[in-house]
């Protein structure tokens, strides 16, 4: 607490709260003299001590100043990063997504400007889970982020079942009391932005643009993004290697790896029918021609002559951006929708499920459905299906009728021979 002092100088003391004497707080009050730097170590000292002592009363291991509290929701968030469950099913390309939402719900504040992940599990019942969600809600500067909140409910949903299996006795488990108060939260209903797919014009008219500039690296991976489909993070970590284009073992396919499922598939290149060759991707082969053999993988950059690596992510996305800016091309142009683009494709093309499953490696329907857009080509391809079916339908309707009523405008005599 400061206190002004004599000849203008400030005094700082520190004091317990009242509500922790009543339960016999050990920690003295002090003055903790005029050096605002000196009060700020030594408070410090002090709070750590109050922490220590309230942990203690409430049964909460302590343990060393490195690591966090057993019990608390730091604790919980460490233990979820330790297991199995996070260590196998969280790809590593992904767990910095991870580790920033759990610092957004570790540093969350109460409104007595406490941190969350210092509270005890316990602390959390299923009303603290509603009103977590709502400041999940609000970002710093005050702005609306719907999405940011519910990817903390679904991680926090995770952690909790995961630990909880693991150290059941950190957690609720009284009789009326509910261990995991996180299934149930009720988030609010946000829009899904649909992410931009680009056509077939678009990335050749972009690949060749980039030849012309010097940019054949770039050209090349917006094409293998959106004729093979593999994801720009694999492509631009060099996950295609010349090994897997035209292998000795098998020259006609190309192999693709798909990092993030680990599936690999091999999409055939050409086929020999009685009329010939058939090439499937001249155009791709056209553009990969230009690549040099920097190394192993087939997109690396030159850092120095006889010296190459593979590109940042940063670096290829700029590339990406001020090429499709010179050759105007629209905003929404990324390695990303050249993807997107093609997924599109195959569902244009009225592949079925497992067809275009071969192609994209997706494991599930539901993940695979999430790509293919519904733009207006599939929706003419179904209006047609539509027409036609209403055609046949129709037709089949009118034979009928005029079978029917030819029998109902029979003569009398032609009813008598057909009763005899």
């Amino acid at each position: 607490m400061p206190k002004p002092l004599k000849l203008g100088r400030t005094g700082f003391y520190f004091n317990v709260p009242s509500r922790y004497r009543k339960y016999g707080c050990t920690v003295a009050n002090e003055p903790l003299g005029t050096d605002f730097a000196k009060m700020v170590e030594r408070a410090a000292t002090l709070n750590g001590l109050i922490d220590e002592w309230n942990d203690l009363r409430k049964g909460i291991e302590v343990l060393g100043e490195s690591a966090p509290r057993a019990g608390t929701i730091d604790w919980l968030m460490q233990e979820y990063k330790r297991s199995k469950a996070y260590l196998e099913k969280v790809a590593p390309g992904s767990r910095s997504s991870y580790e920033k939402t759990m610092r957004m719900v570790t540093d969350t504040t109460t409104k007595a400007g406490e941190r969350i992940g210092c509270k005890p599990i316990k602390s959390v019942t299923p009303r603290a889970a509603d009103k977590l969600y709502e400041k999940f809600t609000i970002g710093k500067k005050g702005q609306l982020r719907l999405r940011q909140a519910e990817k903390a409910v679904v991680l926090c949903r995770k952690a909790w079942r995961v630990v909880h299996r693991l150290f059941p006795e950190y957690f609720n488990t009284g009789k009326d009391e509910i261990p995991n108060p996180w299934p149930g939260v009720t988030m609010n209903t946000r829009i899904v932005a649909t992410k931009a797919a680009v056509t077939r014009d678009q990335v050749y008219a972009f690949a060749y643009g980039c030849i012309e500039h010097g940019e054949v690296e770039v050209a090349a991976a917006a094409v293998i993004c959106f004729e093979w489909l593999q994801r720009p993070e694999n492509v631009i970590a060099g996950h295609l290697t010349w090994a897997d284009y035209r292998p000795k073992d098998a020259p006609t396919i190309i192999r693709i790896l798909h990092h993030k499922t680990g599936a690999i598939v091999l999409h055939p290149l050409e086929e020999t029918t009685d009329g010939g060759v058939v090439h499937f991707y001249p155009e791709a082969e056209e553009i990969l021609a230009h690549l040099p053999h920097r190394g192993v993988p087939m997109i690396l950059r030159e850092v120095a002559p006889g010296k190459s690596k593979p590109f940042a992510q940063s670096s290829i996305q700029h590339i990406v951006q001020r090429m499709r800016k010179k050759l105007k091309l629209p905003a929404t142009f990324t390695l990303d929708a050249c993807r997107h683009g093609g997924m599109t494709e195959l569902e244009e093309a009225e592949l079925t499920d497992g067809q275009g499953r071969a192609l994209s490696a997706h494991r599930t329907q539901q993940s695979y459905e999430g790509y293919a857009k519904r733009n207006i080509a599939r929706a003419l391809s179904a209006t047609r299906k539509r027409h036609a079916h209403r055609l046949v339908n129709e037709k089949a309707t009118s034979v009928q009728n005029i079978s029917e009523n030819g029998c109902s405008e029979r003569g009398p005599e032609q009813s008598e021979i057909s009763e005899q």
